[in-house]
């Protein structure tokens, strides 16, 4: 616990000597307390570093929170999808957060690779590259392996050196911290400061697991082979490990380069519809998608195909959720309110006696006005948005599943509209939706799905069922927001507390024993 102190009052300082606290208040103003711990923290004798003034607070928060490593990063990104906790503006902010560091050494790298897969595999990869790119949990390196005779260009993700060890003794004095906090001050017990950077914690140590993240490639591989135009990078296992993964390297360009695909003659106005279409198919269709889908994520090919990259951060909807979502946008495309209430009230995700004419009054008053709204202005994502704030009046339950799939439907949008600023969404959205529904009343397609539904994950990799039930516990822990009290991360969590308690009781102790020793000796 003592280390954790140092660890802490080093953070402390970090955060003390730059810039956050400025700009936060500008958002949210912190109690005074606070104000005077940091004031303290960021007492020194050298003079102050000249902050740069030029961006606005948004800007300049993100760039103080990149400087500070992964561990800051990390919860910038992930408290931007807690505008609860931090407020819409400062949420809305953070978003934009990048996590580009310099590279470690090729030296190191290739230690790390020979460590994890065996000096056999190591001499097996060929003309293994510099860095091509750098985050903050890994670097990529291109090189060159030989699969079964062919020569194959590849990409190899590795994790930092230490990673695991420096963001874990980083988190857990932010979660000291944290506890501090709902000790002291009373009003913010409510927002449950340890359970969110515990929460963080267990979703990061998952994410550093890059076994973790090709599983989840090689399902949504599986998911997709067949759809036209869509092709996720393959993994190679004999390659991969906790601390490296290997997967086909794509020469394409970033969809953020429009004018690059302009001159490949690209259309982007139909890239801008098979991105959205690929994305609800996938939704809807496979129940599980990429929730990461930023312009840096996804790539175009040489043959014009859509390569997504990066999967770390994936989503999953139940069978439920799927019917729930199709069925609530294809009846707002409709205009059919009060079959949208309806959906409501069979799949129980309002009380029984709520009056279906007056639910699907409210749902027609989010549904008429965006259809008087321009192409350009209709979004899916804040549809879901508002359903979910009207329908919270007549105690819909929370479905977490689709607040994470709203989160990422916006950033989908996002990246369409910018190949295409007249993309319709409800035209692009309706044959996917259609198809769907159409595709699922039939009685034989439903008794399948439920035979083969609970071994489809574990049949696919039988050799990682442990990685693959951790997947879906992270990407439960992401969707919802909170632990469950189930599981065995509620457990770590509750004695992490018990730990911070004793450590509490026995400060306060030690001070009341060194109070009196003085008062005796004095």
């Amino acid at each position: 616990m003592i280390k954790k102190l140092v660890t802490l009052f080093k953070l402390g300082r970090k955060i003390a000597k730059s810039d956050i606290l400025d700009i936060t208040s500008k958002f949210q103003e912190p109690p005074l307390s606070i104000k005077i711990l940091f004031k303290i923290l960021s007492f020194s004798f050298s003079s102050k570093n000249n902050r740069e003034v030029t961006n606005n607070e948004g800007e300049r928060l993100s760039k103080t929170l990149e400087s500070m490593g992964t561990t800051f990063i990390k919860l910038g990104q992930f408290l931007a999808t807690r505008p609860d906790i931090i407020g819409e503006s400062l949420s809305k902010e953070l978003e934009n957060l990048q996590d580009k560091l310099p590279p470690f050494s090729q030296n190191q790298a290739k230690k790390i690779i020979e460590a994890d897969l065996g000096i056999n595999t190591y001499n097996s990869i060929i003309d293994l590259s510099e860095p091509v790119a750098a985050a903050s949990i890994a670097q990529v390196h291109k090189a060159k392996i030989d699969d079964n005779g062919m020569i194959k260009d590849v990409a190899i993700k590795i994790l930092r050196p230490d990673i695991k060890k420096i963001f874990n003794d980083e988190i857990d004095a932010i979660m000291l911290f944290a506890f501090l906090i709902e000790s002291l001050i009373k009003k913010t017990k409510r927002l449950k400061l340890v359970e969110v950077v515990f929460l963080l914690k267990e979703i990061t140590n998952l994410e550093m697991d890059l076994r973790f993240e090709a599983a989840a490639a090689n399902e949504y591989a599986e998911n997709t082979k067949n759809d036209i135009g869509f092709n996720v990078p393959k993994i190679y296992w004999n390659y991969t490990s906790e601390n490296v993964m290997t997967l086909d390297w794509v020469e394409g360009i970033s969809i953020r380069e429009t004018e690059k695909l302009k001159k490949r003659e690209v259309n982007t106005k139909k890239l801008a519809e098979d991105i959205i279409q690929n994305f609800l198919r996938h939704a809807v269709r496979d129940g599980f998608f990429h929730a990461d889908m930023h312009q840096g994520n996804i790539l175009i090919d040489n043959d014009g195909h859509i390569v997504p990259i990066d999967f770390g951060i994936m989503g999953r909807l139940d069978k439920m959720s799927k019917r729930f979502l199709a069925e609530i946008l294809f009846g707002f495309i409709q205009r059919d309110y009060k079959k949208v209430a309806e959906v409501h009230l069979i799949a129980g995700l309002v009380p029984k006696d709520v009056p279906i004419n007056d639910l699907a009054q409210a749902l027609r008053s989010i549904g008429e006005p965006i259809f008087g709204q321009a192409v350009k202005d209709i979004s899916g994502g804040k549809l879901l948005k508002q359903l979910f704030d009207v329908t919270e009046k007549f105690n819909m339950q929370t479905q977490p599943q689709l607040l994470m799939l709203q989160k990422t439907m916006v950033v989908v949008e996002g990246v369409a509209r910018k190949l295409n600023p007249e993309t319709n969404i409800w035209t692009t959205s309706k044959p996917i939706l259609e198809n769907w529904l159409k595709e699922t009343k039939n009685p034989m397609t439903t008794i399948n799905e439920t035979i083969n539904s609970t071994s489809e994950v574990i049949k696919r990799l039988p050799e990682f069922p442990e990685i693959m039930d951790k997947a879906n516990q992270a990407l439960t822990f992401l969707a919802s927001g909170q632990i469950p009290q189930n599981s065995n991360s509620y457990n770590a969590l509750s004695d992490k507390r018990s730990e911070m308690v004793a450590f509490r009781n026995q400060s306060i102790i030690g001070f009341l024993l060194l109070v009196i020793l003085g008062l005796l000796v004095f």
